[in-house]
């Protein structure tokens, strides 16, 4: 059948959407039930935490595309600046290769077509693949502002190949999630306050401007 990986896509989706509706899985996560289990789980065993979270952030920032700050800001309020960081950089960077893994086998062979025929898309997406989409990933993952989820999955669309995706996903989420996972834990953190919620802010800052850097060249290249 035309576009059956497409289809299949589509109904585990609809699968997912369906048993989060019945079991709350989302519902339990942003509820703050989640801290409140890991909380638990570092009295009794530091590792089985760090586990747990790694599971429960990989699944649920792609099988069930809760925002990626949603885990950052746990990370850093339940295991630290240092810890918290680390841990969401991890689960966040082997989620962005699973999502895009899923995009390239469900959908790239029914939207490719569709999408070269459209010349600005064609060109943005698919001409000068590698060098012009290492610029547009540095863009999209320094800005903590484009929708991480949909990113991972739109990636498996383009031509970009997965090594140079998952290396430089992994380099240039970093600043977003330590800026984040840091801002949580200084909230937290009533001593360190000030310089960790200083450190956050700085990070911003030098996403926001390494990003306009990169930018600026690719449109001067």
């Amino acid at each position: 059948m035309k576009n059956a990986k497409v289809w299949v896509f589509v109904a585990l989706v609809v699968a997912v959407l369906v048993a989060n509706h019945f079991f709350g899985w989302s519902d339990w996560i942003a509820s703050g039930q989640l801290q409140r289990t890991l909380q638990d789980t570092i009295s009794q065993n530091y590792a089985l935490a760090c586990v747990l979270y790694l599971a429960v952030s990989i699944v649920g920032s792609v099988v069930l595309a809760l925002p990626g700050v949603l885990f950052a800001l746990a990370a850093g309020a339940i295991f630290g600046p240092v810890v918290g960081t680390l841990l969401c950089w991890l689960s966040m960077s082997i989620g962005a290769c699973g999502a895009f893994i899923a995009g390239r086998y469900f959908l790239k062979d029914a939207l490719k077509p569709k999408l070269e025929k459209n010349k600005t898309l064609n060109k943005f997406l698919f001409e000068g693949a590698d060098r012009s989409d290492v610029f547009l990933l540095a863009v999209t993952r320094l800005v903590p502002l484009f929708p991480f989820n949909l990113q991972n999955f739109a990636y498996g669309v383009t031509d970009i190949h997965f090594v140079p995706y998952a290396l430089y996903s992994t380099l240039f989420i970093l600043p977003g999630t330590a800026a984040y996972t840091i801002g949580a834990a200084g909230i937290i953190d009533g001593e360190n306050r000030v310089l960790l919620i200083a450190i956050a802010v700085a990070l911003f800052a030098v996403s926001f401007a390494l990003a306009w850097y990169l930018k600026r060249k690719a449109d001067l290249s």
